[in-house]
């Protein structure tokens, strides 16, 4: 077992969460730290190539792992981890660009009229 692989039972025995969670948390950390440290908009297709990039290099360590225990790459695996540690990041990106996850997170826009009190009558005499 190589250490990256032990490094990954570590953090599960710590955690106490399955391996699909993790891809989960990891996802959404490697996306919202990468949107901060190089601050860009969570709509911002960087954060997204970080978790993907993130997720490939996983899966490629993965990779070697397999060939060498298993004699074979497990791809369904693979697949299943990239799609487990994308999913969150992706759907978040997508409504960010679309300007829901704003709308979601701000509430409705209100217009700037609306906010400024209407002039009252005054009587002079």
């Amino acid at each position: 077992m190589s250490v990256y692989q032990m490094f990954k039972y570590v953090v599960v025995w710590l955690t106490g969460l399955a391996m699909d969670a993790l891809h989960i948390y990891v996802g959404l950390i490697v996306w919202l730290v990468t949107a901060a440290v190089f601050k860009r908009r969570l709509g911002s297709w960087l954060p997204w190539a970080a978790v993907l990039a993130a997720a490939c290099a996983g899966e490629f360590l993965d990779f070697f792992d397999d060939m060498r225990t298993l004699g074979y790459w497990d791809w369904r695996a693979s697949v299943h981890d990239i799609w487990n540690t994308l999913f969150w990041p992706t759907v978040f990106t997508v409504l960010a660009r679309s300007g829901i996850l704003s709308r979601l997170i701000d509430g409705p826009r209100t217009e700037a009229r609306e906010l400024t009190p209407e002039p009252r009558e005054t009587r002079e005499g």
